[in-house]
């Protein structure tokens, strides 16, 4: 009996979408390293492409080396402090814009503007502003995700029902209470997505 109710779990997880699309991946994974060892092999130029054994090798020791690993906490350190005062900024502005149609006036154009200059634009004019060190990378970082977060909390709160406002101003909720019951969890989802956006053009933007 044990071993049919076994049997038949095991049919089920074969035959489960989520089992499937693992396995799609596995066999995509090991094809493509047969792929990649043939073409390294045959193209027989280490620095050009080298073959996946070398390259899992040189990951390796640059994992196990303390001096990469500091490296790569001092750049995360920095996109953090970034991503933290895209946020810290963007939250504040972003919200203004989505409640007021007089803020939305003012900075729209303004947001609008500056978030289509090219990022490497930025570059000579931060380190002429904030000199050389960690200023003009904190600056990048931040600029780069800024934007993101403006743009989302703005259109998140913008996009509110008025009748969660019409609900609110029946229970004799003030303007206080309304923006923190009301408009911060409703623009909370938009929010996170801008957040989640601005630290990955963070990352995109530290070097």
């Amino acid at each position: 009996m044990e071993s049919k109710i076994k049997e038949n779990r095991f049919k089920k997880m074969m035959k489960s979408d989520d089992f499937k699309q693992k396995l799609y991946k596995f066999v995509f994974l090991i094809v493509l390293l047969i792929v990649w060892q043939i073409a390294s092999t045959k193209i027989g130029i280490p620095l050009l492409l080298p073959t996946p054994k070398s390259t899992f090798t040189e990951l390796y020791s640059n994992v196990t080396s303390s001096q990469v690993m500091t490296n790569i906490g001092i750049t995360m350190s920095r996109v953090v402090k970034g991503w933290l005062i895209a946020v810290l900024v963007g939250v504040p502005i972003g919200m203004a814009m989505g409640l007021s149609k007089i803020f939305e006036g003012i900075l729209g154009g303004v947001v609008n503007s500056l978030r289509q200059i090219p990022m490497m634009a930025w570059v000579p004019l931060s380190i002429i502003w904030l000199g050389i060190g960690d200023g003009p990378t904190l600056f990048m970082i931040a600029l780069n995700g800024v934007f993101q977060v403006i743009m989302n909390t703005s259109t998140g709160v913008a996009s509110i029902d008025k009748d969660y406002y019409n609900a609110a101003k029946s229970m004799g909720a003030s303007k206080a209470s309304t923006f923190v019951n009301v408009v911060v969890p409703a623009s909370m989802p938009h929010i996170l997505v801008g957040a989640r956006l601005a630290i990955g053009a963070g990352w995109m933007s530290v070097i």
